[in-house]
């Protein structure tokens, strides 16, 4: 290989090293981040309907008050019956709430003290009945 070839290769090797790097200043230099765009707000969460919310109430519906006010025995109104709760709800929630933990016996039927659930809290039962409630509006 002659003197000629051997400069024209390394003067091409030189000039392809140079190309790969960065001058000692821009490495030193710190990256700028890339701007960040910033998350959506979370969507309002719907608000929840009054018989969804009243969890313990339905569940003490299920549990005891259902045995009676499902199928109407002795004169239970069904929960969802508008007519048979009507006159009921008109009464207000203190009589409602009343003859659930005393009970009562009226023309139309009979209501056992705590729907027979002698260990039910009165906030149990009040809840219970605003759960029925709710289904019957």
């Amino acid at each position: 290989m002659n003197a000629k070839n051997l400069l024209l290769i390394l003067g091409c090797s030189a000039a392809l090293l140079a190309c790969g790097e960065k001058p000692a200043e821009t490495a030193a230099a710190p990256a700028t981040p890339a701007p960040v765009a910033a998350a959506p707000a979370p969507a309002p969460e719907p608000a929840p309907s009054p018989v969804a919310e009243n969890t313990v109430g339905k569940k003490v519906y299920g549990a005891t008050c259902a045995m009676c006010h499902a199928a109407g025995v002795a004169g239970a109104p069904k929960p969802g019956d508008k007519a048979d709760w009507g006159p009921r709800i008109a009464q207000g929630n203190d009589t409602l709430y009343k003859h659930a933990i005393e009970g009562y016996t009226g023309a139309k039927g009979m209501m056992p003290a705590r729907g027979g659930g002698t260990t039910l809290s009165d906030d149990d039962l009040k809840a219970a009945v605003d759960h029925m409630v709710a289904l019957s509006q």
